[in-house]
């Protein structure tokens, strides 16, 4: 038989999706894969239902249903104050993952280069060497998640640099960039003549004081920006798959077309059904914060009531733990080991660091209020760990 691609032969699946497996198998409370135990809002149920008997249930334009990408770049526009054209800047991706692979695709030939703040969620890397390309790691300080500006511009000067990718807020981290920090990356991808692919998944989880700003926004970044996001988190409907990428119409073009040949596109009653959602008014936002406040509150309060070290979230729903106190010597047999001992699933913090990190683990808190009280009660016994 002939040799299969050199290109993904170093892969693994993914770590996160293989916890998910094994706290299934072992009955763990999974506070590993990042979605919510909880419905999503009534009126966008509700509406799904209408269009499960009125349609529409044949494909969709390619680039997203009309009134979906007119509803999205309305929203879009009321929060960062861009205006993206519905018809030449906006295109409907099956989930955020694809709008991450559509954009990095659209961008990059073999043998670029593209910088990646580590921890990193697990895809980007996996997304560049897809391409052909080599990623290139930034680390952010284990302290207070900061990174040193001379660092990024030795690595966004390197010959053959193409993009960096910015999660904001980040996955695993919580971490919320401020805006002095996007402004000292907006000023080298302008200086540096690169693209900047964001993930803003988390855009409307942002806990106080901390704000999310649009890189976008910024000056000199509109046209070098391509922001890659999706319905999944804001609206609790992971399972939807409704992701999207908005840039400027030179860029558009060709994602568009990449996106044509990935997927085709979205699926179309679930996205009639989700302009209702991107038709709420500023309530639901207020709301939203509120209670990802209160879940993130219960949450940390209580690993801190077990003595737990851990980094407290700016924004997004994780939660990086210290687990240096229970002597174990890589991560994932910890995890392993919480799952099935403890009951509590975790992501080892290794899968997100390029450097040699392996005394964190990430768990995160969409989850409602009994979920997570379950959890700290069975993370009483973490103590049964130790070595």
């Amino acid at each position: 038989m002939q040799p299969l691609s050199k290109r993904t032969e170093t892969f693994t699946d993914s770590v996160i999706r293989r916890m998910t497996r094994i706290a299934n198998a072992c009955g763990a409370i999974n506070l590993s894969q990042g979605f919510p135990d909880f419905d999503p809002p009534e009126a966008l149920t509700k509406r799904l239902s209408e269009v499960a008997l009125t349609g529409p249930h044949q494909y969709a334009i390619t680039f997203g249903a009309q009134n979906f990408r007119e509803a999205l770049s309305d929203k879009q526009f009321h929060f960062s104050g861009l205006r993206y054209d519905p018809q030449k800047e906006i295109v409907i991706t099956c989930g955020s993952t694809e709008a991450m692979m559509a954009s990095m695709m659209s961008v990059c030939n073999p043998g670029d280069k593209v910088v990646l703040f580590s921890p990193f969620y697990e895809n980007y890397s996996a997304d560049t060497i897809l391409c052909g390309a080599t990623p290139v790691y930034v680390p952010l300080s284990p302290v207070d998640l900061s990174f040193d500006a001379n660092v990024l511009e030795s690595a966004m000067a390197q010959p053959g640099v193409k993009a960096l990718v910015l999660c904001n807020p980040a996955n695993p981290s919580g971490k919320v960039f401020t805006h002095e920090e996007l402004s000292i990356i907006a000023s080298l991808a302008v200086k540096y003549d690169l693209y900047v692919i964001t993930d803003e998944v988390y855009e409307h989880i942002v806990f106080a004081p901390h704000r999310h700003t649009y890189i976008a926004t910024l000056p000199g970044m509109l046209e070098r920006t391509i922001e890659c996001s999706s319905l999944s988190k804001t609206y609790s409907i992971t399972g939807w798959r409704l992701g999207y990428v908005l840039a400027a119409e030179p860029v558009m073009e060709r994602i568009k077309k990449v996106h044509d040949f990935l997927t085709v596109g979205a699926a179309a009653p679930l996205m009639e059904a989700a302009v209702t959602a991107l038709r709420f008014d500023d309530s639901y936002y207020t709301g939203l914060q509120a209670h990802y406040t209160h879940m993130k509150d219960v949450f940390t309060n209580g690993l801190r009531n077990l003595g737990l070290r851990f980094t407290e979230p700016q924004g997004a729903y994780f939660v990086l733990i210290d687990i240096s106190e229970f002597g174990y010597e890589g991560d994932e047999q910890f995890c392993i080991d919480m799952a099935q001992k403890v009951g509590v699933a975790a992501v080892p913090g290794s899968s997100f660091f390029r450097e040699p990190v392996d005394h964190l683990v990430r768990l995160h808190f969409a989850k409602k209020d009994e979920t997570l009280y379950e959890a700290l009660n069975r993370l009483e016994n973490l103590k049964k760990l130790k070595r």
